[in-house]
């Protein structure tokens, strides 16, 4: 098996997808748990790219549950489970489970009985390359708040008090990010270890608390924080997955800038558009010229944005910045890419254009927080 020697991850490398959900049950909860399975069971049987699924129970405590899914990919998954569709087949499950916890693998290799136990994975369509990590994971949250709000808002996001980095013995914040763009916020993380613990600590700050109960009033979406259901539902249509992450493997550059950069996709293109930078920033990364050193793309829906850390300003190379090297790319952005709603309209073969392009998705930063040990 072949690992590449850059720090990666990626939803595109085309193994199929082990997706695990463990769950811990109230007591007396387990005929409406199994009938709300059902329901989502009969759902997610219809939806493009699913495989299987398992519903186990274990026999050392009753209340705690697994469900195991397969899919043929990444990506179709990431489509349902973003889904608004997702969020209400899932809904009369919240009142059952106490806890959740979702996690989702590639397989890269696989035993069957008809086959031998090789050093060589099972089948042909399992040569995929393991990844090197570098134990961070990363995450993002969207939401949007009132037009005419957004000055006000951004003026709450940068002056909260930042809560403690180090949760426990093995989990640490590492990094905060927020932008805009237009009325929309952006806040991607970083965590050392487990991402739903760091979630849950940061969520428990009093400094954190008073932020988001600062920001309420002009969200466009109403929520609840302090209502679970109203949490999980917000913080479930908030979410905004990393598919792709990448670093060169050249020696880190000192002057590294981070920026954000707002990529809407036309109706039903989105997964293909952050495909296509996510291949772009594959390029980048052996490429010892490109300005771009690091890149994370964030993808949900027709939303994509891609968080990139790069030497000099962006307007240095523009292209480089967006993500573009050659014709047949800049063509392909072009067919993905919903200008009109970025403003920019006409061909991205021209020069100005694609600085236009480039001054309306940048985003502008909000806060940009790491901690001592990052």
């Amino acid at each position: 098996m072949t690992i590449s020697g850059r720090i990666s991850q990626s939803a595109f490398d085309g193994a199929r997808l082990r997706v695990i959900l463990l769950l811990d049950l109230y007591e007396g909860a387990q005929q409406q748990f199994l009938d709300a399975y059902e329901h989502m069971r009969n759902q997610v049987a219809s939806v493009p790219g699913h495989i299987n699924d398992q519903l186990c129970q274990s026999i050392e405590n009753p209340s705690q549950w697994l469900i195991t899914s397969e899919w043929e990919s990444a990506p179709p998954f990431l489509a349902w489970v973003n889904s608004e569709e997702h969020v209400e087949t899932v809904r009369p499950m919240h009142s059952c489970v106490r806890d959740t916890r979702s996690m989702r693998y590639s397989i890269l290799r696989e035993t069957s009985p008809s086959q031998p136990i090789t050093s060589q994975p099972a089948t042909e369509d399992m040569q995929v390359a393991a990844r090197v990590g570098d134990g961070v994971v990363r995450h993002a949250l969207t939401f949007t708040v009132k037009p005419g709000s957004e000055s006000k808002v951004a003026e709450i996001l940068a002056g909260y008090e930042s809560p403690e980095a180090q949760v426990d013995e093995h989990t640490r914040l590492r990094r905060t990010s927020l932008f805009m763009h237009g009325n929309r916020v952006v806040r991607a993380v970083e965590v050392q270890g487990d991402l739903l613990v760091a979630l849950r600590h940061v969520a428990r700050q009093p400094e954190v608390r008073a932020v988001e109960e600062a920001i309420n009033p002009y969200l466009e979406q109403d929520r609840d924080l302090s209502d679970p259901d109203s949490a999980r539902v917000f913080f479930t249509r908030a979410a905004l997955p990393a598919v792709h992450h990448v670093v060169s493997d050249r020696p880190r550059p000192a002057d590294l800038r981070r920026h954000a950069l707002y990529y809407p996709a036309k109706e039903g293109c989105g997964m293909d558009l952050a495909r296509l930078l996510a291949h772009q920033d594959e390029i980048a990364a052996d490429d010892p010229d490109s300005p771009v050193y690091g890149s994370t793309v964030f993808q949900r829906d027709n939303l994509v944005v891609r968080l990139i850390d790069m030497e000099g300003e962006l307007d240095a190379d523009p292209a480089a910045s967006l993500g573009l090297k050659g014709m047949q790319q800049t063509a392909e952005l072009e067919r993905l890419l919903d200008g009109a709603a970025i403003g920019v309209e006409g061909s991205l073969e021209t020069e100005r254009n694609i600085n236009r392009l480039l001054s309306h998705a940048d985003m502008m930063p909000i806060t940009d927080r790491s901690s001592a040990e990052s």
